[in-house]
């Protein structure tokens, strides 16, 4: 069996004409987080959903523990929906729901379990995230960062083999993102998840990652382990990490490459 949790090969994605993902070929080996950054536009988004098994690609294949999502039936691919968690960037929290049915609820759409048996799982979960004791609030009464780990015990509650979190620090303060960086380091350590996380925080990326994925226009310019790209000399990548302008990297053979990319 392969060691590897998630296996992408020649990936490509078209919307209309348009080539989003180029050639994407990247692996995250079980219970490792990875981090796939890029500016705006880049393609990370798009490559989630993939991920997440809610777009067909154009071509290429994704597999997840081991089974290729572009070939699966619907049926199959709800199964495989069980080993995996989703966290949402705005917490995707349900406003009419106190915070403890937000929690139970994939135990109670995807299980038979009994009424107390829910409750405690969710409440167990609550406490990883530091939340316990605020299951009867609403999200409504929750801090942005309150919701977020909310939203983490929600994704976390089936214990998952596989987490995607979608940029887990956006409109957080410092403290609060630093709180959450070291909750996701804890969840690979306790639960050994392999964990995806999408995000476009420099000090948040290297400090979780043990592998990085840079996206630049569609394409994959590394796939590495977090020190070899911190140390990268590639210019968009340097550019990326230390916040130079777009227009001042822009290399004239790359752009007329880019217009003059074939697309069908």
């Amino acid at each position: 069996m392969s060691s590897h949790a998630i296996e992408v090969c020649d990936l490509v994605t078209h919307y209309g004409p348009r080539k989003i993902l180029d050639e994407i070929n990247f692996t995250a080996a079980q219970g490792e987080i990875m981090v796939i950054m890029g500016g705006s536009g880049s393609g990370k988004s798009t490559l989630l959903r993939h991920l997440l098994g809610l777009h067909q690609p154009t071509s290429g294949s994704i597999k997840l523990l081991g089974k290729d999502i572009t070939k699966m039936s619907a049926d199959e691919m709800f199964d495989l929906r069980k080993n995996m968690g989703v966290a949402f960037q705005g917490g995707a929290l349900f406003n009419s729901m106190t915070v403890g049915e937000n929690v139970e609820l994939p135990l109670r759409e995807h299980t038979k379990l009994d009424d107390a048996t829910i409750k405690i799982m969710s409440r167990m979960k609550l406490e990883v995230v530091n939340l316990a004791g605020f299951e009867d609030l609403m999200p409504s009464e929750l801090s942005g960062g309150m919701i977020k780990r909310a939203a983490l015990a929600r994704a976390i509650v089936m214990d998952p083999k596989l987490l995607f979190f979608d940029e887990p620090s956006a409109g957080l303060d410092p403290v609060a993102s630093a709180e959450l960086d070291d909750l996701i380091l804890t969840l690979r350590d306790a639960m050994n998840m392999t964990i995806v996380v999408v995000t476009h925080e420099l000090e948040s990326a290297f400090k979780i990652a043990d592998s990085i994925t840079v996206l630049d226009q569609g394409r994959i310019l590394m796939s590495d382990r977090t020190p070899a790209v911190r140390a990268s000399t590639h210019p968009r990548i340097r550019a990326l990490l230390d916040r130079t302008p777009r227009s001042d990297v822009l290399d004239a053979d790359e752009y007329m490459e880019r217009l003059t990319r074939e697309v069908s």
